[in-house]
């Protein structure tokens, strides 16, 4: 009988001692995990912003597919949530959203050792390179359980959660990239163009530089205009003069205006005059690097449908000023393929 009593005090001490123990180790912690991605900040934002995505790029449901999401009215923004069952019941709802910089969300999980409600966060920022490197963390404390648990079994809850959210951020860098690809490509018939009168630069381009010339040019009329206060009276064209079969090409880069330019000096700018012309349309919804796709379908439609090339060049009418859509999948370019009147 003294020897049990004796057990059990020996036991006793042991429980207050680990418990003594346990309990003065420090239970918080703050993971994050960081990564830079080839994707607009405000792409990124958006998809992370929105709960629904989260189960398509999310690796959780990689681990449970059993795992059943359900959504609130709300699903994005301040005040947006969803809930989720599986081994571990929980549910999250953002507290905070400032857009395209940062997001906070609180979330609840409902473990064996009791209810559990961490602190999620993220950051985007965007790099000199037009990158954006995301930052996906959590933070909050252990109970006493927590840590013993921990500590008789093993478990990296650290190691655990940065391999979780590593996984999470390859999935939305994948994500991204699929959302800023998305692109269509329709002709819409035949149409008239009003033309008018721009103010140019006309240079010849290898294909590899065709890009980086434009925006020179663009910059070069821009600072012209500017400098003379000259308004411009519409979206930024391109004038095709000849392409050659390697992809070099001589190319006019305009910027309408609403009357004749007398031009002076030695800026390299000029002033053109576009008359009205008899098109095909097409238009491209999509990144600038589908517009080889976009031509070729055009010109295709006009020699299926037998029309006869204008003697006028055809040109492409840039829409969207992709400084207010970060997003190339939301960029919209016209293209027009002048043709002669038909009877």
């Amino acid at each position: 009988m003294k020897f049990l009593k004796f057990f059990l005090f020996l036991i006793l001490i042991v429980v207050i001692g680990g418990a003594i123990y346990f309990g003065t180790q420090d239970g918080t912690y703050q993971i994050e995990s960081t990564r830079t991605m080839n994707a607009p900040k405000e792409v990124i934002y958006d998809i992370v912003n929105e709960y629904k995505t989260w189960e398509d790029w999310g690796p959780w449901k990689k681990e449970e597919p059993t795992m059943v999401f359900n959504y609130a009215d709300k699903t994005s923004g301040e005040g947006a949530s969803y809930s989720w069952q599986g081994e571990m019941d929980g549910s999250m709802t953002t507290r905070e959203a400032i857009p395209h910089t940062s997001i906070k969300q609180d979330m609840t999980l409902q473990t064996p050792g009791g209810e559990r409600k961490p602190e999620v966060y993220w950051t985007f920022e965007t790099t000199p390179e037009l990158a954006t490197i995301v930052t996906w963390g959590i933070q909050g404390e252990h109970t006493l359980m927590d840590k013993v648990y921990y500590a008789i079994t093993g478990m990296d809850f650290d190691g655990d959660m940065m391999a979780m959210y590593d996984e999470g951020l390859t999935g939305l860098e994948a994500a991204a990239r699929k959302e800023i690809s998305k692109y269509t490509v329709n002709v819409d018939g035949i149409t008239q163009y009003s033309g008018g009168f721009y103010l140019y630069r006309t240079t010849s381009a290898k294909a590899n530089k065709v890009s980086q010339i434009m925006g020179e040019n663009y910059g070069g009329i821009t600072a012209f205009m500017n400098e003379n206060n000259i308004a411009i009276s519409g979206m930024p064209f391109t004038i095709y003069n000849e392409t050659l079969d390697n992809g070099d090409v001589i190319m006019t880069n305009a910027l309408p205006v609403r009357e004749k330019i007398i031009v002076a000096g030695d800026a390299n700018v000029f002033s053109g005059y576009m008359p009205t012309v008899t098109a095909v349309k097409a238009t491209l919804r999509g990144n600038y690097v589908n517009l080889g796709e976009a031509w070729a379908t055009a010109m295709q439609y006009v020699q299926d449908q037998g029309y006869t090339l204008s003697s006028e060049k055809p040109f492409e009418v840039y829409v969207t000023d992709p400084q207010n859509h970060p997003n190339p999948a939301n960029w919209v370019t016209e293209i027009y393929v002048p043709i002669e009147d038909i009877k």
